[in-house]
């Protein structure tokens, strides 16, 4: 069992920028595929960026270009940075592996992007 703690949420204007970290406990698994996601309350969870065990990368359209993911092997950290952030890119922000299985959604980051 894998915990995941994203951290880095807050409130940024429509234009700005967020960095948002994730730590695995007790480490990233070395031939998984993860990710991020997002959720707003009562829609559908939404994977808004993936790395591969080889570093290949890869978004969905509504957010290429602007979000960019990448990890940190050594500190055990995932990244995600977001720029030219959209109010639509408010939600609860998460990481956990590329499915079908998945580790606790229990801890999320919250981003507003609002004026």
């Amino acid at each position: 069992q894998v915990q995941f703690e994203p951290s880095g949420g807050g409130l940024v204007q429509p234009g700005g920028s967020l960095r948002l970290s994730c730590t695995a406990s007790p480490a990233f698994e070395r031939d998984v595929s993860v990710g991020w996601y997002r959720q707003v309350p009562g829609n559908k969870r939404e994977l808004v960026a993936r790395i591969s065990p080889s570093d290949a990368t890869d978004y969905p359209p509504s957010v290429k270009g602007r979000f960019t993911i990448s990890r940190d092997v050594a500190k055990n950290t995932l990244f995600l940075q977001m720029n030219n952030l959209k109010p639509t890119d408010s939600a609860w922000y998460y990481c956990n592996r590329i499915g079908p299985l998945y580790y606790s959604w229990d801890l999320g980051t919250r981003v507003t992007v609002s004026s």
